[in-house]
């Protein structure tokens, strides 16, 4: 056993922590480190491993001793059904038990196997010496209730060394804890993954003093933009959102991925003020009767990241025909998700000259007017390919007959005409139209035009305040 090493090298092999390809066991073992009070998994000493272990079968026995879920002291107790179901510190059994029973068998589950009983194979993560095999009471296992989270007839389990099984054990310190399904952040830049593991242990050690759960959430995808937002270094990976439960009554695991170029640029608009002066204007952009807009942004990146720039158009448009003005903040959004596109969806940044430069040839021929019939025109033809078609010919000829425009560059150029108009299925011709739209929007508002039949400023002042919701105020705040 062992492949010959000493008994003492094998004991502190079993108290330090690897890690694994696994990402719940990641997630453990950063909470675990951080219980120790070190940096990185790595960085643990056999007595910080102890030390921790320690900490957590302390909060075991604490919560057991509640025995009441209910209570506001049972917070942990109930976290552990969809962690640890039927173990020693939940199943009925045991809390029937005196609290001299319960504590030990707590301690008896949170204590390795002796090396005599050790199954003599590798450890299923890390290929360690394995000193048993571990299913649903240790480990969170199966992706859904088809599977009902227990090992198959004749087998025992998942083989694994004893700091593999003590990372599971410490994966509720590390994740969002609802008393439902559990929420976990992950990602393979290890500073990242290691900032927001040591949040949330500091925030689950509050509700194990206290008794009381977390404020509840907006949405599990909001879990993540916040902590992206809050994230002061450039981002290296993509970012995981796993949302599951180990439950008797229901096993579910849930992934969503966020791509790191998109993680990394929704932690930079938080960054930069010249791009964090839209956000504001990105949130509203993604309000609904029904949600705020840090929810709809947060969905919308994790499930529909192409709808973050259309939601922007939609938005500015609906402004306008609202006010008869150029929005306030149209240049601000503008920059935004004109980053967007060029970071994320990597458009060519030659191809989103090609529509500014025709976006400021439009712009130029309706400062001009001192109605805003024109731009109004202009907009109706966003969702119709031929009238904007139409359109944008007859202020081609405009532009080529106007001697003020005598030696510049024509309206529209042919790549141009080709990005906004081109129905191949590589080309987006329907979304240029939008960029189009938003880029003229911009260079309306730096020329500084205002249309003398539109609506009062102020009015619109007034529908922007009243746009902002609670809840998108609340999340601001806590950016400052």
């Amino acid at each position: 056993m062992g492949g010959g090493m000493s008994v003492t090298d094998l004991d502190e092999q079993q108290r330090r922590l690897v890690l694994t390809a696994h990402p719940l066991q990641r997630v453990g073992a950063y909470a675990l480190a951080d219980l120790a009070g070190a940096r990185r998994p790595e960085e643990v000493t056999p007595e910080g491993f102890d030390a921790a272990v320690a900490k957590m079968t302390a909060d075991a026995i604490q919560a057991a001793k509640v025995r009441d879920t209910k209570r506001p002291e049972g917070f942990w107790l109930k976290v552990s059904l969809s962690f640890f179901p039927n173990s020693k510190m939940n199943h009925n059994a045991q809390l029937k038990k005196s609290d001299e029973e319960l504590d030990a068998g707590i301690r008896e589950w949170r204590t390795p196997p002796e090396p005599a009983s050790w199954p003599g194979v590798r450890c299923v993560l890390c290929g360690r010496e394995a000193v048993g095999f571990y299913g649903k009471v240790d480990v969170p296992l199966a992706e859904s209730h088809l599977y009902r989270n227990t090992t198959p007839r004749g087998h025992a389990g998942l083989a694994l060394c004893w700091p593999c099984v003590c990372s599971f054990h410490a994966l509720p310190y590390g994740c969002r804890l609802t008393g439902g399904p559990s929420i976990a952040l992950h990602s393979w830049d290890e500073r990242f993954l290691a900032y927001v593991v040591s949040g949330q242990v500091d925030e689950n050690r509050r509700i194990i003093a206290v008794g009381q759960p977390a404020d509840k959430i907006l949405a599990r995808e909001v879990v993540a933009l916040d902590a992206l937002r809050h994230y002061g270094k450039p981002l290296t990976a993509g970012v995981e959102l796993l949302v599951f439960s180990n439950n008797n009554k229901g096993q579910t695991l849930d992934i969503h991925c966020l791509e790191q170029p998109l993680a990394e640029w929704l932690r930079r608009t938080s960054q930069q003020p010249e791009l964090r002066q839209g956000f504001v204007s990105l949130l509203l952009a993604h309000v609904t009767p029904t949600s705020p807009g840090v929810v709809g942004l947060a969905r919308n990146a994790f499930h529909a990241p192409e709808k973050i720039p259309a939601a922007c158009a939609r938005y500015l448009t609906d402004r306008f025909d609202r006010s008869g003005l150029v929005p306030r903040d149209a240049a601000d959004l503008a920059r935004l998700c004109f980053s967007f596109v060029i970071e994320v969806m990597r458009m060519k940044e030659s191809d989103l000259a090609e529509l500014r430069a025709t976006a400021r040839g439009v712009a130029l021929l309706l400062s001009r007017e001192s109605s805003g019939g024109k731009l109004r025109e202009f907009n109706s033809t966003l969702h119709d390919q031929r009238r904007m078609q139409d359109w944008l010919r007859r202020q081609a000829v405009e532009w080529k007959l106007d001697p003020k425009n005598k030696g510049s560059q024509p309206l529209l150029s042919s790549r141009a005409f080709q990005l906004l108009f081109d129905t191949s299925t590589d080309n987006q011709a329907p979304f240029h139209r939008q960029l189009l739209f938003i880029a003229v929007l911009e260079e309306l508002h730096r020329l500084d035009w205002c249309p003398k039949d539109a609506a009062e400023v102020a009015k619109e002042i007034a529908e922007e305040s009243a746009a902002l919701g609670v809840d998108d105020t609340k999340y601001l705040e806590g950016e400052e």
